[in-house]
Parts: C-alpha cells; sequence; structure tokens
C-alpha cells in the first residue's frame, strides 16, 4: 500500500471498524480511583469540567476536541481526580464517535463511584462548521 505521509499508519486501514480497532488497540484502560465520601449524610454536587478532551474520529482519523462536564451527587464514594484525568486522556489516540465516547465515560465512571445522580455533558468544537453537544444522565435505582 502506499504510503501517504499524514495518513501514515492510518491508510492502510480502510473501514470505520478498523480504524476504530487499531485506535482501541492503541489506548490501555485505566483504572478510576474513588475515596470515601466525607458528608455521607448531605446531599451535594460535584462539578467537574475537563476543557482538553481529545479522540479521533474513527472514520478520518482526525482528532476531535472538546469540552467534558461531569456532575454528580456522590453516595458513598467520590472520583479521585488525578485517576480521572489519566483515564479521559486515555481517549486521545481512541477512534470513537462523540456519543458513544458520551456514554462510555457515563457508565465507567457511574460504575466506579455508583452516585446518586449523576450527568455528562460532552461539547465538541465545530467541524465543518457544526458543533456537537451529548448530554447523558445516570439516575440511581434505589
Amino acid at each position: 500500500m502506499e504510503n501517504r505521509g499524514w495518513l501514515f499508519p492510518m491508510a492502510q486501514y480502510h473501514s470505520c471498524n478498523a480504524l476504530t480497532e487499531f485506535y482501541q488497540v492503541m489506548s490501555e484502560p485505566i483504572n478510576l480511583e474513588t475515596f470515601p465520601n466525607p458528608r455521607m449524610g448531605r446531599d451535594y454536587e460535584i462539578e467537574i469540567n475537563c476543557p482538553e478532551f481529545t479522540s479521533v474520529c474513527p472514520i478520518t482519523g482526525h482528532p476531535d476536541f472538546g469540552n467534558i462536564n461531569v456532575k454528580y451527587c456522590p453516595d458513598r464514594l467520590c472520583l479521585e481526580l488525578k485517576a480521572l484525568k489519566y483515564y479521559l486522556q486515555s481517549y486521545r489516540n481512541r477512534g470513537i464517535f462523540y456519543e458513544e465516547a458520551t456514554n462510555q465515560i457515563l457508565d465507567d465512571l457511574s460504575a466506579a463511584c455508583s452516585p446518586k445522580t449523576m450527568t455528562i455533558t460532552s461539547s465538541f468544537t465545530a467541524r465543518g462548521g457544526i458543533t456537537t453537544n451529548v448530554t447523558v444522565k445516570y439516575q440511581c435505582s434505589r
């Protein structure tokens, strides 16, 4: 196959699935860490903002830039920020659509800390004159 320079090594992948698999192999799973909620008897909201989130378009291989906002009401556990930072950075080389990334982040974070409620909002920068915002919510079923 011809090496097209700026597309290499993506040039060897001819489908969305193959490119997605390529980036998933390059991404290592990150363990999310938690700590005990210091105010168990009080409902309060924690808001975390990650303005430098990056991932990769699974079709073109181009970088996607966005903001990830996490809001949650902790139950027994709170998310540890350094581990969260590394977890979000693990998406940097991952070929994933905005919608899947946002839903996967909610699944992973809610599984790690079992909050009372959690909302993840992703806001991605313009590509072709279009911006995208995705919001997903988790509600404890107790």
